[in-house]
């Protein structure tokens, strides 16, 4: 003889209060919704985040001498590139990996100097799709080739000089043996990348002609600029890396090269975990409430059912059904509220641009873009399901223990 279904009747009991139940199921689904968009808006505007920050130079791994994060110089190298980048491609998985030449500068024109960030590339390995800076070209041309013999300034640090296409730039900085040199050439075209330092303080020179000035050997680099399908693989690419790049060389992962950056986002995690706990808190409050009420208010039934021959286990097993019962209608109930502002933000995104002013934004020295879209990591939304799910029948297990606890006969005189 088999026992009775409990699934079967703890389904049919969340339809003898629809209004409670219908409740309840909401509360879950509010949740879900507001979890799950949350968590969307956080993976898509970091991950956006930190791939902005690596084309703006280092990538989302960089490899270079063992001592130039902590003393920045011209003289410590990556003295070629190529097996470094060679090994980037098959160690690392990378989808590409460019040479660079980064370091301070003193920019003057006839009217003025000013200091700048110089960053010498190779237009044939880099471009908008690596190297962010290009997108933003306001006036003029790219480099043709990396010996072109031209500069491009920011915007905002060309106005300062108050220099035009055509006009000469001279650029000075130490070389490879630490000698003041200097290099000259004509600008050729002015960006504007929206972040006020950048645009302030940018100075772009073809990574051959920077090599000739500074006296360095024709593979020779500051660092490797690594670039990965997904920066969360970083850290696992960098071990790699550092496990044959040889002595002298480096590779580190984009929060060890920003640190400040990675706090940022750091810091706005765990604010929006915190917020998370609540979303549950509230959760669980209110499966809580709905299964401790229907346990009380049917007291007398679950005495009547133990006189009948139903265990303290089964009871327990039925009311622990019920709350599962109840987090899965709330997860449809939230799916289906949610598909639709999802795709619908992922598509076109919320322009904040009224809130960063014209000027733009910028965080750790990385332009923030206004227009923002959600994306959820798929292990984040199976996550959030799963800790749901379980919110909900870890909720019920008090309620269904009182269920089980319940001496038939005290409970068949209550009315």
């Amino acid at each position: 003889m088999t026992g009775p279904n409990l699934r079967t009747m703890a389904w049919r009991n969340l339809g003898r209060n629809r209004r409670r139940t219908a409740i309840t199921v909401a509360s879950i689904a509010l949740g879900a919704f507001l979890a799950v968009l949350f968590t969307a808006l956080q993976d898509r505007s970091f991950a956006d985040f930190i791939d902005t920050a690596a084309r703006l130079g280092g990538g989302h791994v960089t490899v270079q001498h063992v001592g130039y994060l902590d003393t920045p110089s011209l003289t410590r190298t990556v003295g070629d590139v190529e097996p470094v980048q060679r090994l980037a491609l098959k160690r690392a998985h990378a989808r590409h990996a460019a040479p660079r030449i980064t370091g301070q500068a003193l920019v003057a024109s006839a009217d003025d100097n000013v200091g700048a960030m110089l960053v010498g590339y190779d237009p044939a390995q880099d471009g908008p799709h690596t190297l962010g800076l290009l997108e933003g070209l306001r006036a003029g041309r790219l480099f043709a080739t990396a010996h072109d013999d031209g500069v491009i300034l920011g915007k905002t640090l060309a106005e300062r000089l108050r220099v035009n296409i055509g006009d000469r730039v001279v650029y000075t900085l130490t070389d490879k043996q630490g000698e003041l040199t200097s290099g000259m050439g004509r600008l050729v075209g002015i960006v504007s990348v929206g972040t006020p330092s950048l645009d302030g303080g940018l100075l772009l020179v073809p990574i051959d002609t920077l090599r000739r000035v500074l006296g360095y050997g024709p593979r020779e680099a500051t660092m490797v600029a690594i670039f990965l399908a997904d920066s969360r693989s970083s850290s696992r690419a960098a071990a790699q890396l550092n496990r044959h790049v040889g002595p002298g060389l480096k590779a580190l992962t984009w929060s060890e090269v920003r640190p400040e950056l990675n706090a940022f986002i750091a810091m706005k995690v765990g604010g929006a975990r915190f917020m998370e706990l609540v979303i549950l808190a509230l959760i669980a409050a209110g499966i809580f409430n709905t299964l401790l009420v229907s346990v009380m208010e049917r007291a007398r039934e679950f005495g009547i059912m133990m006189a009948i021959g139903f265990s303290r286990g089964q009871l327990f097993r039925l009311v622990v059904w019920e709350s599962l019962w109840l987090g899965l209608l709330g997860l449809l109930a939230g799916g289906l509220a949610t598909v639709g502002p999802y795709f619908y933000l992922a598509r076109n995104g919320v322009d904040l641009s009224t809130m960063t002013g014209s000027g733009g934004a910028e965080i750790a020295g990385v332009g923030f873009d206004p227009h923002v879209r959600v994306g959820i990591f798929p292990e984040n939304l199976v996550a959030i399901a799963v800790i749901i799910l379980l919110v909900t029948v870890v909720t019920g297990l008090y309620p269904a223990g009182r269920a089980g606890r319940l001496e038939p006969v005290a409970a068949i005189k209550l009315v």
